[in-house]
């Protein structure tokens, strides 16, 4: 076994247990900052590790090829680790003041990352499996972590029930591809005839379906609104980048790898949600006042961007969709980190909390702005570039007719995106004088919305770097 395959995997597993000493020694009561800086710079020390991991020719196994440690996997665990690293930054003060036990609440991130590196590198389906529900079980404890809220709590057990039902529907799915092709092994299972019989049919359905469920694509997104909103506010941040992009890595693997030749089977169904997605989740984001809630039916028009992308099942289309997968981790971040500061110094996510931003925090306003202004895809942001290679992938396939949704539905989100940027920046009613005294606002949050903000322009000005990244891991993962 090459335990340098699994390099990435170890040292988040250091990390983790020793963030779970870190707060185990420290005083009751004491603050748990200090465990909150170890975790921002060990995951910023393996981000930087992974940079040196890229590599041509053969790519390093596990376990007899169960885990495969390819250029495709490592650009999403970069992914991963981008967020992660973000979203701890960004919320320092948020899980000071909010949340109990913070100490733990860092273990449960680090365990849910795990799970996510696990998911990106899964060459079969036990270790896909085993990947999303430590993701999963981790995120049902970090979504009603916030004890006080009932809210939480509801969304806790909402998404522990859905959830449940997800992970049956997909464990029965792939029972019956097993039975069907006789083995676990994505390869295998390709290249096994028995695939195509009814009861294969079957379980490559349920296993789509309970995948889909994870990118909260329509029908399959009744959980997403009430999880997104009841949970804290940088749970939420992760469950709509990280948990998304971990589910889109899984998804396209077993498309590419363990189904390619269903492809007349399968295309005219993920095209059908693709659509649905991206219409639903923007009619659906016009009725939202809540800002969280309304990214939640956004994050389902995004999964259907990105989908659109995958349909189109070549190089181009993976290319296009690992791209836009990273440049919605900035878009979010940015829109996070503000959200963060809002709740815990408003209380709230309603557009009411965000009024008047523009006048007491100019530069949250900013980035927030920028952010969905990226989300919308309006030039020259990174979601212009991202939609643009999308859509190019799609109608290089004959796909026009999901291109044109695509687009209508990102001219219509521009709408509701801009309800919020209103919301800050105009003028207070007489009563509302309160809202434009100046938020204070962490310095480190401060500079990771800076930061997001300016990846987002500068991704959008020159993508060629990104392009050339999304590129050379597509490649290794198409040959």
């Amino acid at each position: 076994m090459d335990f340098m395959a699994v390099q990435t995997e170890i040292l988040i597993l250091l990390l983790l247990l020793s963030t779970l000493v870190t707060d185990l020694a420290m005083a009751k009561g004491a603050s748990r900052r200090p465990v909150a800086y170890l975790t921002a710079a060990g995951l910023a020390a393996i981000l930087a590790h992974t940079c040196g991991l890229y590599h041509e020719g053969a790519s390093p196994v596990f376990y007899m090829g169960l885990f495969l440690a390819d250029n495709y996997a490592l650009f999403f665990k970069q992914l991963f680790l981008l967020g992660m690293v973000f979203t701890v930054l960004f919320s320092l003060d948020y899980v000071e003041r909010c949340l109990p036990h913070p100490g733990e609440f860092y273990s449960l991130l680090l365990s849910a990352l795990l799970g996510m590196c696990v998911m990106a590198s899964a060459n079969d389906f036990l270790t896909a499996f085993t990947g999303l529900e430590l993701m999963t079980v981790s995120f049902y404890i970090l979504v009603g972590f916030r004890l006080s809220s009932a809210d939480s709590g509801e969304a806790a057990v909402k998404y522990l029930i859905v959830g449940a039902g997800s992970t049956a529907v997909m464990l029965y799915g792939i029972s019956l591809v097993y039975g069907a092709g006789g083995s676990l092994d994505f390869a295998a299972v390709s290249r096994n005839v028995h695939l195509f019989t009814a009861v294969g049919l079957a379980g490559v359905v349920l296993v789509m379906a309970g995948f889909l469920f994870k990118l909260s694509a329509i029908p399959f997104h009744m959980w997403a609104p009430d999880v997104y909103q009841g949970a804290p506010t940088p749970v939420t941040a992760l469950l709509a980048m990280a948990s998304k992009a971990a589910g889109i890595a899984v998804f396209m693997r077993v498309i590419f790898t363990a189904f390619p030749y269903l492809g007349e089977f399968m295309l005219p169904l993920l095209k059908t949600i693709a659509a649905l997605s991206m219409i639903g989740g923007n009619l659906l984001a016009i009725r939202q006042t809540d800002v969280k809630r309304m990214l939640a039916y956004s994050s389902i028009a995004q999964a259907g961007y990105m989908m659109a992308g995958i349909v189109a099942a070549d190089y181009f289309g993976m290319k296009a969709a690992m791209f836009y997968a990273m440049l919605y981790v900035f878009a979010n971040i940015g829109a996070f980190a503000v959200l963060s500061v809002v709740d815990a110094e408003r209380g709230g996510t309603s557009r009411r909390h965000v009024t008047g931003l523009s006048q007491a925090a100019p530069m949250l306003a900013a980035v927030m702005t920028i952010s969905l202004l990226s989300m919308a895809g309006i030039p020259p942001t990174a979601g212009f570039a991202g939609k643009i290679y999308i859509f190019t992938a799609t109608v290089e396939r004959g796909n026009l007719w999901l291109a044109v949704i695509g687009f209508v539905m990102s001219m219509i989100s521009v709408y509701y995106y801009l309800q919020v940027t209103k919301a800050m920046y105009r003028d207070l009613e007489p009563g509302e004088e309160t809202l434009a005294e100046p938020l204070p606002v962490p310095s480190v949050a401060r500079a990771a919305a800076l930061v997001s903000a300016a990846a987002t322009l500068a991704i959008g000005i020159c993508p060629e770097s990104l392009a050339v990244l999304t590129n050379f891991a597509s490649q290794t993962f198409m040959q």
